[in-house]
């Protein structure tokens, strides 16, 4: 049976151009750049190169992108960093962030600092208003994401920056699910902080990076060898970053291209769905959202089952963040959005790819969804009770 990958925001599949390089830099790079000899200095070289198509990219200068492992770090140290020189402070972020700011922010209470959580609409989006609002003399961060990962809305990236520029408060946004896919200039955009990560966009898992505007001060969070203009110790991770630069530059080739051959497919299985199930519901903004995101919830059903059926059928899709699929609690974005709880359970995330779906795979998850959909409701007591009018 053909297995049909539709989780490309948990992760994408490497490139084979990405697999060739890496298996050419692990061959040929393998030193560590901090050594003295000429070959140590080609592979610091080829760091050199890979942090300036990353700046070439955002719009930014060489020296203020800094490589780190991945998302996640990059958040961390980006929230962190800068929290340590503002002890006590005020943070601004919203309640539909990745658990990578929203766990940071929950452990930064417990030492004293203060967070104001935004809350956001049916559709995912925070308030300017509330925003502004929100803002207060010790407020030194607001980070709000690019685009969200579950439900794919993306932010008043613009406005925000411009807001926090305004008040002289650092912007710190994740771009984990953006970066690749939406062209990005944080000049434009009053963006300070940007987190990006590689295996999002076909590279490799374990590298990532971190943008800080010049002028902006944030300490270490790992402490060694001073890697990393010494604000990131550790041996590089020549692979990863390589790759990460080559990787980023594809991604960015023929975007619009690219982009309108997934909405075509998005917007088609979108339609067909709520065309053909009752009960279903579009989570996320129907068109400020990422190109490849669908997600979907289903009445009087259990995702998990949903997923499970799916799978044998031959399509992996997910219920929301790949990061907390283990837990038996509903998604904090679809809670967030409106959702009560037994709705927020039968969410299907459907993620899309230029490099990995085809038209005819819409097609095929068309034909078989709707009779998932079907024999979990058929085995609710509580669908039977609403279709008997005791609901």
């Amino acid at each position: 049976m053909q297995r049909i990958y539709v989780d490309n925001a948990a992760t994408t599949r490497v490139s084979k151009p990405i697999l060739k390089l890496a298996g050419d830099v692990m061959e040929s790079m393998f030193y560590n750049p901090s050594s003295i000899y000429r070959e140590a200095h080609e592979a610091k070289a080829k760091i050199e190169e890979s942090r300036m198509i990353l700046a070439d990219i955002l719009g930014a200068k060489s020296e203020e992108i800094f490589f780190t492992s991945g998302g996640t770090e990059s958040d961390n140290w980006a929230i962190k960093g800068l929290a340590i020189q503002h002890e006590g402070g005020h943070i601004i972020t919203s309640m539909v962030e990745h658990h990578a700011v929203l766990h940071v922010c929950q452990e930064l209470e417990k030492k004293g600092y203060s967070v104001t959580y935004l809350p956001v609409d049916e559709m995912g989006m925070i308030d300017l208003q509330d925003l502004e609002k929100a803002i207060r003399e010790d407020t030194f961060l607001i980070t709000i994401m690019f685009a969200n990962n579950e439900i794919g809305t993306i932010q008043p990236i613009e406005e925000i920056g411009r807001l926090a520029r305004k008040n002289n408060i650092v912007f710190h946004t994740d771009a984990v699910q953006a970066f690749g896919k939406i062209r990005i200039d944080v000049n434009k955009l009053s963006i300070d902080m940007l987190s990006l990560s590689a295996h999002k966009i076909h590279g490799l898992k374990g590298s990532g990076a971190l943008f800080i505007r010049k002028g902006i001060r944030i300490q270490p969070l790992l402490h060694g060898g001073g890697q990393e203009k010494k604000k990131r110790s550790g041996t590089e991770n020549i692979v990863g970053i390589v790759t990460m630069g080559e990787t980023a530059k594809l991604s960015y080739q023929d975007l619009e291209e690219k982009n309108n051959t997934i909405m075509m497919m998005r917007d088609y299985l979108i339609d067909e769905v709520l065309k053909t199930i009752p009960y279903a519901r579009l989570n996320g903004d129907a068109t400020r959202r990422l190109a490849g995101n669908v997600n979907f919830s289903f009445e009087f059903i259990e995702g998990e089952s949903l997923l499970m059926l799916l799978e044998k059928e031959g399509i992996l899709a997910s219920s929301g963040s790949a990061c907390t699929s283990g837990s038996l609690d509903p998604s904090h974005v679809l809670l967030a959005i409106g959702l009560p709880h037994e709705k927020a359970h039968g969410s299907l995330r459907i993620s899309l790819d230029y490099e990995e779906n085809t038209l005819e795979q819409m097609d095929h998850l068309i034909r078989v969804l709707p009779g998932i959909v079907e024999k979990l409701r058929d085995l609710s007591p509580l669908y039977e009770d609403f279709i008997n009018g005791g609901a």
